[in-house]
């Protein structure tokens, strides 16, 4: 059982007005462009590909092509890699990025500036994660994208998603990717069905939203600004911004025999 309340909270900063006006209903928030989700796209390297889109997930079916277009045939690795890492096929490595031992990047990926990636993720092909992005131990990123500033620091996966500037996921969440019966992935946006076109599509997370450790985002889930989804919650559908989804589940108290 859910229970989805407004958010209220104050403790934006001015750099987070947009996510703020969200919250309070201050834009149309049809949930199907990128305007609905991300409040700016200046510093991304490839805002470009939001731009041009008619949907916010179409850039999910685009990834692989438009990294083989940057025609670098030897990417620059400006971090520092740790013993251990292993890499294949062309990857962008930013400067002041870390990459701690064990890790496995699959190319192509894009890794901007500043980023942590911990002891033992796996990062695949066609990813590319903004600058300053934490990807934890343990965790596995698949042809997404993280737009800048984004935590997935524990045992996560995702999966064909888009997460916004600083979106947090807890531990063990997951963002589901495939449904189990055949077909494209549909979503309903303002009470219409609309198939986005893709056979794999795991979620959309706009700016600063947050999902609470151990749950799963399923299928096509759309999560707006600023909204926070409570810990073991099995979500399926669309979020408005300024959201806060609280599981509701009994408990039974018996004695110890």
């Amino acid at each position: 059982m859910y229970l989805v309340l407004y958010s209220g909270r104050n403790d934006f900063s001015a750099a987070d007005k947009w996510v703020r006006r969200c919250q309070c209903g201050g834009d149309s928030n049809q949930m199907k462009y990128w305007q609905d989700y991300f409040g700016e796209l200046a510093g991304f390297r490839f805002a470009d590909w939001f731009q041009s889109a008619s949907a916010v997930w179409e850039p999910l079916g685009w990834i692989g092509t438009r990294l083989s277009e940057l025609r670098i045939s030897d990417p620059p690795v400006l971090g520092s890699l740790g013993e251990g890492v292993w890499i294949t096929g062309p990857v962008w490595i930013g400067e002041g990025t870390q990459i701690e031992p064990g890790v496995f990047i699959k190319g192509p990926a894009w890794i901007g500036s500043n980023c942590q990636i911990r002891h033992n993720a796996y990062i695949r092909e066609n990813s590319v994660i903004g600058d300053g992005c934490v990807i934890g131990n343990s965790t596995e990123v698949k042809n997404s994208i993280l737009i800048g500033g984004c935590e997935v620091p524990h045992f996560n996966y995702v999966g064909d998603s888009i997460l916004g500037w600083k979106a947090h996921l807890g531990a063990g969440v997951i963002l589901s990717n495939y449904k189990q019966t055949s077909g494209t992935v549909s979503v309903v946006v303002n009470g219409e069905k609309v198939d986005t076109g893709l056979r794999k599509f795991g979620a959309i997370l706009g700016d600063k939203a947050t999902i609470g450790c151990n749950s799963v985002l399923n299928p096509g889930s759309l999560i707006g600004p600023g909204s926070i989804i409570y810990p073991n919650c099995s979500w399926r559908g669309v979020l408005p911004g300024g959201k806060i989804v609280k599981v509701r589940s009994p408990h039974e108290i018996v004695d110890v025999n």
